[in-house]
């Protein structure tokens, strides 16, 4: 992504923008009220939802509506009452909720959703392009629809701000979960995470120096343990070490080097990520056939395949399978272990950029002047914009800088 095509737009776009002040003007002080909606998640294990009860309250203080299904809040333990109290309108009813203009959600909408869905409207979801399904998109560009993906937000400093706060959260709770699991409770080793003065601190292997990998050896150093930190570039490495702040043993994929610390091990964790297509798969099963009885591999990068030959897809109610005696914790959605911390973690960045959509009287605007908003649309006013997307499912896509200017 070069800096040239992230500051700007296309010539085209950037002669429309010399466009009279007063025209410009009259946009500014045009405030939209929006009417946002928020459903109920269907998805599997879904526990989070994307506003908090006080950034509701903000969005109506500000002259918005907000729609909310009967206990959407709840498996994140926010009660319909809550946002009552704040001013939201509960309804039971599910396509009510689809007749706002905006509909925010977590998980990307399933066929029956979309059919709900009205010509026009704003979709905000997530979009896990691992796996779409191409009727999926047909009908959400038959609909006509503006559609954002979270996982393509990008904040003022250019990072991916939603996957950056979940990898956070993910990052940490995984040492979490691999201490749950070392102890006695789950049938484990019977091991404290981390260690205690003249007991040799636990050995944690973590793969991947990206933001799991950082707040996963941050987590673990900072209750004790021995951690080692692989990742082919060293430049992710460095980079790991230095936002530590202290020196952690860090080394390039070297199989050799490598499998003697996976086999020595008492934790390994997986968090390699790809780019776009399958995490790589760099711990054969031989070498998790050799790993000390009752070690805990927690793979968080399985939601594109995992980075253990041996992973195989868990959920929350039975996350954890066991092979060759190593305790394999697979969940992909490790966030919503901790639901109400990643609702806040998400509120903080979606509520700005609605209160942004009303201030600057549209979504359309917003996508003008915020390149990190302009990233996330796939779907403008059903046409597709992701070359990603269109080379995928071999459909035609349009250049969204022209798009806007034709519609400006």
């Amino acid at each position: 992504m070069s800096s040239g095509k992230y500051s700007g737009f296309s010539d085209v776009a950037k002669q429309a923008m010399m466009q009279p002040q007063e025209s410009m003007l009259e946009i500014k002080n045009k405030k939209n009220k929006l009417y946002i909606g928020i459903p109920k998640e269907v998805s599997f294990q879904e526990n989070r939802i994307p506003l908090t009860p006080l950034s509701v309250a903000l969005l109506i203080n500000n002259g918005h509506e907000v729609i909310l299904e009967s206990n959407a809040g709840k498996a994140a333990k926010f009660l319909d009452q809550d946002y009552a109290e704040q001013g939201a309108q509960i309804v039971f009813d599910t396509k009510k909720v689809y007749e706002a203009n905006i509909i925010i959600k977590i998980a990307p909408p399933t066929l029956q959703e979309i059919e709900m869905m009205k010509p026009g409207q704003i979709l905000i979801s997530t979009l896990q392009i691992s796996t779409l399904k191409a009727e999926c998109l047909q009908a959400l560009l038959k609909k006509q629809v503006t559609a954002l993906s979270f996982e393509h937000l990008r904040d003022e400093g250019n990072s991916l701000s939603v996957v950056r706060a979940m990898s956070e959260i993910v990052g940490a709770t995984s040492i979490l979960i691999a201490a749950e699991y070392l102890s006695n409770v789950f049938e484990g080793k019977g091991l404290m995470l981390g260690g205690v003065t003249g007991v040799p601190p636990t050995e944690i292997v973590i793969l991947g120096a990206g933001t799991v990998g950082e707040y996963a050896a941050r987590t673990a150093i900072s209750l004790g343990a021995e951690v080692k930190v692989f990742d082919p570039s060293i430049y992710k490495l460095r980079r790991l070490q230095n936002n530590i702040g202290s020196r952690v043993f860090t080394s390039v994929v070297q199989p050799i080097v490598l499998e003697k610390a996976i086999t020595s091990c008492d934790v390994a964790i997986g968090a390699m990520r790809a780019e776009d297509g399958r995490s790589p798969c760099i711990v054969t099963e031989t070498t998790v056939s050799k790993m000390k009885p009752n070690s805990v591999i927690i793979d968080v990068s399985i939601d594109q395949g995992g980075c253990f030959e041996t992973s195989e897809i868990t959920n929350h109610t039975h996350p954890i399978f066991r092979k060759y005696d190593v305790i394999h914790y697979c969940v992909p959605n490790i966030a919503s272990r901790v639901a109400r911390t990643a609702t806040y973690a998400l509120t903080n960045i979606f509520t700005p950029i609605l209160l942004e959509i009303g201030e600057h009287g549209g979504v359309k605007n917003v996508i003008w002047q915020k390149s990190g908003v302009r990233e996330a649309v796939y779907i403008y006013q059903g046409h597709l914009t992701n070359k990603h997307l269109a080379e995928r499912f071999s459909l035609p896509s349009k250049d969204l800088d022209l798009l806007i200017v034709s519609h400006h």
